[in-house]
């Protein structure tokens, strides 16, 4: 087994430690609390935590194996748009949410899981475990379309479940006026991310000539 792949493995054991671990105490909380266990899923589902952090171990195991089904996720633009949104999974968190509640100790252990350790361990794994130079400024925009994506889905289960999954987009208490200035500085923090993503794959590929 390489490096890479080596490294890869671990990531991926811890993601999805991390993500069985979550998942097994959020459908048990939701079910104490009268939710149906569809409901519970659709809500697990509903964070972009949850789905990015699904992401990277998708990219994990597209590394360790060599199932072809898993070709779209050895793609650059793709490992490295990854590589952005899971640096805002955390940048988001520790800012905005990481005081907001107490969780219980395996909530804690969940929520440091998910929010810091894979994030840092992905990103990197992204920066010393691959060869860089593939990124364009012309990926930027594709990049966007997963938290755009992300957002429809989030404020259209909200308004018909009137649940948000976080509290800055919550409509039905801050009005769409105040979530769409919020959603505006975070959309900032995802173009500065992904930006910070291609230069720093820019500057590796220049520093290592014929690299991709």
């Amino acid at each position: 087994m390489t490096g890479q792949r080596l490294a890869a493995t671990i990531g991926f054991l811890i993601a999805a430690a991390a993500l069985l671990l979550q998942i097994s105490l959020t459908i048990t909380a939701r079910l104490e609390t009268g939710d149906s266990l569809i409901g519970a899923l659709v809500f697990f589902f509903s964070f972009f935590t949850i789905l990015t952090n699904l992401m990277v171990v998708a990219v994990y195991l597209s590394a360790i194996t060599a199932w072809g089904w898993l070709g779209w996720w050895r793609d650059a633009w793709v490992r490295g748009m990854i590589a952005g949104a899971i640096f805002v999974v955390m940048l988001v968190y520790h800012v905005l949410l990481s005081g907001l509640v107490r969780p219980e100790l395996w909530f804690q252990v969940a929520d440091k899981m998910l929010h810091y350790l894979d994030p840092t361990y992905y990103v990197a794994w992204w920066l010393l475990g691959h060869k860089h130079g593939a990124l364009r400024w012309g990926d930027l925009p594709r990049m966007l379309i997963y938290p755009l994506l992300y957002l429809v889905w989030a404020m259209g289960r909200g308004a018909v479940a009137g649940e948000y999954p976080y509290p800055f987009l919550a409509a039905n208490t801050l009005g769409y006026e105040q979530v769409a200035l919020n959603c505006i500085g975070v959309l900032a923090a995802f173009v500065l991310s992904f930006a910070l993503v291609i230069g720093e794959d820019g500057w590796q590929g220049r520093r290592s000539p014929g690299a991709v």
